[in-house]
């Protein structure tokens, strides 16, 4: 099954010197036990784009994020685990890791 997990954080590149190794080891014990499928990093929400295409002949663009909220996602993994409970375990050991909360997800029809 796949899933993602998605950091959540009020600020952007906002990790320690610390956090950051955490986090590359903690990537790295993905990929040996053949969890990892991607991982990345964000850059600030004010930086993005929200893109309408539904039943009009061009695009609507609109400056900024989707929503305007004090935490947003500032970066995520894409996992591969056997069950829900291996996910929720994995997502606990990311939480610790990056020091930051998570949202885990599982990607419909897997």
């Amino acid at each position: 099954m796949k899933f993602l997990i998605s950091v959540i954080d009020e600020e952007t590149s906002s990790a320690t010197p610390t956090e950051l190794a955490a986090v590359d080891a903690f990537n790295e014990r993905l990929r040996a036990a053949g969890y990892w499928i991607f991982a990345g990093g964000l850059v600030a929400p004010s930086t993005a784009t929200v893109v309408d295409h539904r039943g009009a002949e061009e695009a609507l663009l609109t400056d900024g994020p989707l929503h305007d909220t004090k935490e947003h996602v500032s970066g995520f993994w894409i996992i591969d685990a056997p069950d829900p409970n291996v996910a929720l375990e994995l997502a606990a050991e990311g939480s610790k890791h990056c020091n930051r909360k998570v949202e885990l997800r599982a990607f419909l029809g897997d």
